[in-house]
């Protein structure tokens, strides 16, 4: 294997494990918040025994997801030079800005809030949890502001081979931004609220802490199916903005080989034959994906053939056709996964509605089982929008192949590659351990919060 495509698959591998912690430490915090803000302004000790409870979890995993994301920071340097090289004066600004603005914000604050119960006053802790939310927000832009770069250059101009930021402004301006973030961020609110939901539905099979958990599952069932179904919305709109940003990408995950006809139909499942560039199967839905291109019935969507030749008129000779089999299923996969999330988040707040949560007990089961689907969604999703990228680490500036590190061998990143599967496999080891002892151990016994004493401290 070469340098390029181990290089590839570390930086694959190890990107979709730190994303399984990011977008869990997103949703909770806002989760938590949600939670304390219930407690000072009802003064209702449950609401605090919930906080606190769903705040161990949320300690664990922002640990662990510090740690993972240390190392992509490394990679820059090690396996990937010639990109760094290439983009550092436009990359480096927006991580800067994570690190030393939006990390540095919710980790002070973290701290704030995880000793300031009996320290500060009710309002003054519920701000401090409030801005670490903030601050994980903040902290995802950044990144995605970075990233979208990637997907969709602007603000940048080309000098002695490498790209300077001419406009900070159109940076933070890219509609690839402002499609990706809001899809990002709802996913991620979506993959706290199922995690709650899912934990919630177990503690309430073990028939222990009712309350807790009934009024747990209730916040993050009602989250959950807004979120899911904004996902939709915003996935939706970012799906038609490939079609002029990057239309291979949109061709690649529907293995459109010929541009379609007026009416183009959606491929539900094909059969792919990568090589002969051809779907040796397929079952199609009539005209609808046009509606996803165009929001109507009518309009050609472009096919690969004919986008190969366009890129090698454009960019030059090559092939640009990225890796269609894992384009096409990893986008279908993401969407029965979103639709799964909706199915269930809306028939959850419609028991909860109706009568009491635990007489569905076969409900509640599959509701433990469901707390994958976020996780699977949000990877697949980062897996197409990568990988339908291809050839391009930085579309139609720089190819993958030549940002790599030219003196780095195969037997390096090997080395590397494995270590960092040791190191993963050691924490999520360490990570599930933590995870199963406090979701056994449950909340905090009610008697310990049901005084309050905080709530006697002068408001702020």
């Amino acid at each position: 294997m070469s340098s390029v495509l181990l290089a590839r698959w570390q930086f694959g591998i190890t990107t979709v494990y730190h994303f399984l912690f990011v977008p869990l430490t997103i949703g909770l915090a806002f989760l938590i918040a949600s939670m304390e803000t219930f407690y000072v302004a009802t003064q209702d000790a449950t609401y605090k025994r919930m906080a606190k409870f769903w705040g161990k979890i949320f300690l664990i995993n922002f640990a662990v997801g510090v740690v993972t994301g240390i190392l992509q920071e490394f990679q820059f340097g090690m396996n990937w030079s010639d990109y760094s090289r290439f983009v550092g004066d436009v990359f480096g600004a927006p991580l800067a800005i994570e690190s030393l603005a939006a990390f540095f914000l919710e980790s002070t604050f973290l701290g704030v809030w995880m000793f300031g119960w009996d320290r500060l006053s009710p309002r003054l802790h519920l701000a401090s949890i409030w801005l670490v939310a903030v601050g994980t927000t903040l902290s995802a832009f950044w990144i995605l502001t970075a990233n979208a770069f990637m997907q969709e250059p602007v603000g940048y101009v080309q000098r002695a081979g490498h790209v300077e930021m001419s406009s900070f402004g159109q940076l933070i301006a890219n509609p690839q931004l402002w499609l990706e973030f809001p899809h990002v961020w709802l996913g991620a609110l979506s993959t706290g609220a199922f995690f709650v939901a899912g934990v919630s539905a177990f503690g309430l099979l073990q028939q222990r802490s009712g309350t807790v958990y009934q009024r747990s599952f209730a916040i993050a069932i009602a989250t959950a199916l807004v979120s899911s179904l904004l996902v939709a919305v915003v996935g939706h709109d970012q799906a038609q903005h490939l079609m002029q940003a990057q239309p291979m990408k949109m061709a690649a995950s529907e293995a459109l080989w010929e541009t379609s006809p007026d009416v183009a139909p959606w491929t539900l499942v094909a059969a792919i034959d990568s090589e002969h560039h051809r779907n040796t199967f397929e079952i199609d839905i009539p005209g609808v994906l046009s509606l996803l291109a165009y929001n109507h019935l009518h309009g050609r969507v472009p096919g690969i053939h004919q986008l190969q030749a366009a890129y090698v008129r454009q960019f030059g000779p090559g092939n640009y056709i990225p890796p269609v089999r894992t384009a096409f299923w990893s986008f279908r996969i993401m969407v029965l996964a979103g639709m799964l999330m909706i199915l269930f988040s809306l028939y959850g707040v419609w028991v909860m509605m109706r009568e009491r949560l635990e007489r569905h007990r076969q409900f509640l089961r599959l509701m433990v089982a469901a707390i994958p689907l976020p996780f699977i969604a949000n990877s697949m999703g980062w897996i197409m929008t990568e990988v339908g990228r291809q050839p391009w680490v930085v579309f139609g500036l720089l190819r993958t192949a030549d940002g790599v590190s030219p003196t780095v061998s195969p037997a390096m990143v090997w080395t590397t590659l494995l270590g960092f599967a040791v190191l993963y496999g050691v924490l999520a080891v360490v990570d599930i351990f933590l995870l199963i002892r406090v979701v056994r151990g449950g909340p905090e016994p009610e008697e310990e919060t049901a005084a309050s004493p905080d709530l006697e401290v002068a408001p702020l």
